[in-house]
């Protein structure tokens, strides 16, 4: 069975657009690297440095030091597919990742979109 194209997609290439779009209605780059540092357990400094290996996401989510228990809270429908429901666990932790952006992007608190 052939890999998704999203999985050796460095996150790199990906993280530009989740900033603008959080920009786009209001919030901060700030805001999305705190989101990815819940979900993944990434310093800010180990996140930077994984941005500039350009990691693809198969080893960045491999290589995360601590996945954040509270993540399979996370409920909801991405690219039409229910995230809970997400069978193979590197599709469904980016998937996690980017239900979490769009709800930032939604103007969800950050206390709610880090289901705290």
């Amino acid at each position: 069975m052939t890999k998704h194209k999203i999985y050796t997609m460095s996150v790199a290439s990906v993280y530009p657009h989740y900033v603008t779009k959080a920009e786009k209605k209001g919030r901060t780059k700030t805001e999305v690297d705190e989101i990815i540092r819940w979900l993944t357990g990434y310093s800010q400094e180990e996140l930077e440095a994984q941005l500039e290996k350009q990691t693809d996401f198969e080893t960045f989510f491999a290589e995360a030091p601590q996945l954040n228990p509270l993540r399979n809270l996370i409920k909801g429908v991405v690219c039409g597919v229910r995230v809970e429901d997400i069978e193979e666990p590197t599709m469904q932790e980016i998937r996690y990742l980017d239900k979490l952006i769009d709800e930032l992007a939604k103007g969800k608190a950050m206390e709610k979109v880090l289901r705290k």
